[in-house]
């Protein structure tokens, strides 16, 4: 299966469409229900990293299987373990003989009680450590990652770091993945106002939440809350990183241009050529290693890539069918 096999209906040929109905009720409640005929043992899992972060994940299994390998999937910026697209590809994963396990960012799925810490995209490290923690926990299962945005953007770094921490991974699937960082934050600011209302709004709650739990060490004020995302990002970076300046904050987690020809670990990326969110032109000038491929398909959205009435996603096929046929390979 690749990009060029993906063919919506064409009242599903626009990009705004794909995007805002990939997080709709609909979807969330087909998501619901085909993770729950997957027949699957969810077990929740506290992972802690040499530093204390504590990390919530979810496990899944089939009852009575033997795996053919085990997926760690990651989300998107303020998604969770449980987001649509989550769930949905655990499913598909689930159903094509793979366990999985889906982790939560630190502050995600309703984890900022589990640290006082602000999540920031430059926290790999801990990301890594939960990765070494999967592996170990499920040595018997050969290991893959797979994210969607930001989650992307993690599975691509952890697949860079793979061979130098010795975490057995086989390989890293990622749809819609962040490249450039310091692009994608124009490309918000000059597009379609709701995205960025969307994060904006979803991430001052996160911080309000943190406030809550955290009075004495996160005491900002609801004036800083107000900030738009540009200056919100600055305020975050010179406050709770040590980058000092935002064009070093988004270089340290940008994947773009020479960044991933140095994988050994085979990769696959999937991009739609109309995301509104993430611009298509840092993948024309992304550079990957002969094992490693990209498919850009004409239509999608942002992480949406639906194919029908039902809001099945081609997304979520497309990951656990790659997956499949490297297992069985």
């Amino acid at each position: 299966m690749t990009a060029s096999d993906y063919a919506p209906p064409r009242w599903l040929r626009n990009a705004h469409v794909q995007s805002v109905l990939g997080s709709s009720p609909l979807r969330r409640r087909n998501a619901e229900r085909r993770l729950a005929a997957a027949g699957a043992r969810t077990e929740r899992h506290l992972l802690e990293t040499a530093d204390g972060v504590r990390l919530l994940g979810l496990h899944s299994a089939v009852p009575g299987t033997t795996p053919r390998g085990l997926v760690l999937l990651l989300h998107g910026w303020e998604g969770s373990a449980e987001s649509n697209y989550m769930r949905l590809t655990a499913a598909r994963l689930l159903g094509r003989g793979f366990e999985v396990f889906r982790l939560n960012f630190r502050d995600h799925g309703d984890t900022h009680h589990l640290n006082e810490g602000l999540f920031h995209s430059n926290r790999l490290e801990e990301v890594v450590q939960a990765a070494q923690q999967v592996a170990a926990r499920f040595p018997l299962r050969p290991l893959s990652v797979a994210g969607y945005s930001l989650g992307g953007n993690f599975a691509l770094r952890l697949a860079l770091r793979a061979s130098e921490i010795g975490l057995p991974l086989a390989h890293a699937a990622a749809v819609c993945p962040v490249l450039d960082p310091a692009r994608t934050m124009e490309q918000m600011e000059v597009g379609l106002p709701m995205y960025l209302w969307y994060f904006e709004r979803k991430w001052r709650g996160s911080l309000a939440r943190k406030r809550e739990l955290f009075p004495g060490v996160h005491d900002f004020d609801d004036r800083t809350l107000g900030l738009r995302m540009r200056p919100l990002t600055q305020w975050m970076v010179e406050r709770h990183t040590d980058f000092g300046t935002l064009d070093r904050y988004f270089e340290g987690y940008s994947i773009a241009g020479e960044r991933l020809s140095r994988l050994q670990v085979p990769a696959s990326i999937l991009m739609a050529a109309d995301d509104p969110v993430i611009p298509l032109a840092g993948f024309r000038e992304l550079r990957l290693p002969p094992h490693s491929r990209l498919e850009v398909a004409p239509w999608g959205g942002h992480c949406g890539f639906l194919e029908n009435a039902q809001l099945d996603g081609f997304a979520e096929r497309w990951i656990a069918d790659r997956l499949a046929a490297l297992a069985a390979g």
